[in-house]
């Protein structure tokens, strides 16, 4: 079944794809789940302000049930309507939301963007690239090899190195090194990269009740410990978890019962139900490169001037 999956997933993005109205840089991943895609859009669409271009973001909208093209707007959308990637991608730039990437692409450029951040989409054809970067988690990396539903890999790993120009390697560990190694004999970069928190010192010595529905949310309570907080208790969800009123009364009550305040991250945050919203600390974190100048460089020469 997996090579089944994984050979159809390969054909697919070998089809060619439709020429969009400006340059798009995909940020993608090889495997199902999380690896921080959304943070790396992020430090992306800052280094190419940097860069004098004026990015917008494209986004299937995950978990969200409108198919768009539409332009997301924090103030009026909710996470089950856009997605919650979405949401967090609109308070940096213009993010507009649509199932046809294509259509989403001309939304982006009539909007003002000269640029396309394209969130996910690795696997998608429909809009040709003019750069993509694959994002690993160091300590996840590509898993047991496998397509999926035997691994986690949505192709063949091998079929799928000629889509990527570069790939970004967020944190340490040797699941991600195997794959860092891999790109550098086939001549691609490696963008090395660590997720850094913000308000670290707040933390230190705080009694709290971790919670988060992530790709890896042991990574997330690892990052809350090396903070110096005390978890006394930690609650795991599935990713893009939709939390509702029930979710929000069991964790108030064992906050209540453990004696800590409650904490998720960003992206749980604005899955929350509107009663939680305020009541909740939430930990922010922002993608900090090694060698910011070199990915800045392979931005600039991706790019044709503006």
């Amino acid at each position: 079944m997996g090579r089944i999956y994984g050979g159809l997933t390969a054909d697919r993005m070998d089809r060619p794809g439709a020429a969009p109205p400006c340059p798009v840089l995909c940020v993608g991943n090889f495997t199902l789940g999380g690896a921080g895609k959304t943070p790396t859009a992020l430090a992306l669409a800052d280094l190419l302000r940097d860069l004098g271009r004026t990015p917008a973001f494209l986004s299937r909208g995950y978990g969200g049930r409108l198919s768009g093209p539409v332009i997301v707007d924090p103030a009026r959308h909710r996470a089950e309507e856009v997605g919650d990637e979405p949401l967090l991608l609109a308070r940096a730039a213009t993010a507009v939301v649509a199932r046809d990437r294509p259509a989403g692409a001309r939304l982006c450029a009539g909007s003002g963007a000269d640029v396309i951040v394209m969130d996910d989409g690795l696997q998608n054809p429909s809009l040709s690239k003019s750069l993509s970067l694959a994002v690993i988690d160091g300590g996840a990396g590509i898993g047991n090899g496998l397509p999926f539903p035997a691994g986690p890999l949505r192709a063949p790993l091998l079929r799928q190195w000629r889509h990527v120009a570069g790939l970004v390697l967020i944190g340490e560990g040797m699941a991600g090194a195997g794959v860092a190694a891999e790109a550098e004999a086939q001549g691609l970069p490696v963008h090395r990269a660590r997720l850094v928190p913000e308000g670290g010192a707040d933390w230190a010595g705080r009694r709290v009740v971790a919670f988060a529905g992530i790709g890896r949310p042991q990574k997330f309570f690892e990052t809350l410990r090396g903070l110096g907080a005390e978890i006394v208790a930690e609650r795991a969800f599935p990713d893009h978890h939709p939390y509702r009123p029930r979710d929000w009364a069991a964790l108030t009550a064992l906050a209540a019962r453990k004696g800590g305040d409650l904490v998720t991250t960003a992206k749980d945050a604005v899955r929350l139900p509107p009663e939680a919203r305020g009541a909740v600390a939430v930990l922010t974190v922002a993608l900090a490169f090694d060698d910011e100048a070199g990915l800045r460089r392979q931005l600039a020469a991706a790019l044709p001037r503006a």
